[in-house]
């Protein structure tokens, strides 16, 4: 199994990205490492941005971000944990296993908002809040997936932050939708309405209530609770989940970082067992 930490910022909007992100991935990287008992590899990121380019903030940076994340999942030997950084973070580990796994990868996405924006629609420019839309083979030439994740088989749970196209792509079934409080069953339901062979899980940590965990990047109320999320990581245990992600953390220290030790935990659970 590999883990690895992705200290990427460039695909937020926010203005205290660059430092609170970088510094956040690195404090889930050393969680990890103590929580789980493995290394955890540090991929380099670039500390620059760049300038908005076809609607996305940072567009040149983000794309030379991918290079060190393709190089360490050319041979991963086994499932693949993403410690990140940004959402964006989960573009390119997504991509290879829908390349590795094929058309019947299905994709979970606990995050407070869809990310299912393209350049087009984006209110901010902001590539964290595109990166799901792009995974279904949409927008920038150059971000959407190939092959993409087939539509119907991503599933947003906790989601609760909605931009109008977002809201026309789940009535249009590109994407399932469990909103909180995200019962266990109903996940799995809606995973097992998606058909799939292979599962790839993402968290954000902001699908998770402000008053369970401060530490997320952006705060929006009526979130889950840690047991709530571990509980839907369990219930997870008859899918073959073969990569996950933690992503939008800003926690400064392991002590603020330290309610996220069970979802960590339940995500090591899910890919070794």
């Amino acid at each position: 199994m590999l883990v690895h930490a992705v200290a990427q910022w460039q695909g937020s909007g926010l203005q205290d990205a660059p430092s609170r992100l970088g510094e956040g991935a690195e404090v889930l990287a050393s969680l990890a490492e103590d929580v789980l008992g493995t290394p955890v590899l540090r991929l380099p990121v670039g500390e620059a941005g760049s300038p908005t380019e076809r609607g996305i903030r940072n567009r040149a940076a983000l794309l030379g971000n991918r290079g060190a994340q393709l190089a360490a999942l050319e041979n991963p030997e086994g499932p693949v944990l993403t410690l990140g950084g940004d959402c964006a973070s989960d573009l390119v580990p997504i991509g290879v296993a829908r390349y590795r796994y094929g058309p019947k990868l299905g994709v979970l996405w606990f995050d407070a908002h869809a990310d299912a924006n393209t350049p087009d629609t984006s209110p901010s420019g902001a590539f964290n809040g595109m990166v799901l839309r792009a995974l279904l083979g949409e927008g920038d030439d150059e971000f959407a997936a190939n092959p993409a994740v087939s539509p119907g088989r991503a599933v947003l749970a906790g989601t609760r932050s909605f931009d109008p196209q977002e809201l026309v792509a789940v009535r249009a079934g590109l994407l399932r939708h469990v909103p909180p409080p995200a019962d266990p069953a109903d996940v799995v339901a809606a995973v097992r309405e998606a058909d799939v062979d292979a599962l790839y899980v993402h968290v954000d940590a902001d699908v998770l209530d402000p008053g369970e965990f401060p530490g997320n990047h952006e705060h929006e109320p009526g979130g889950l609770t840690v047991e709530r999320l571990v509980a839907c990581l369990d219930a997870l245990a008859g899918f073959d989940v073969v990569g996950a992600a933690l992503t939008e953390c800003v926690a400064r220290d392991h002590a603020e970082a330290s309610p996220l030790v069970p979802v960590v935990e339940a995500l090591y659970r899910r890919l070794t067992s």
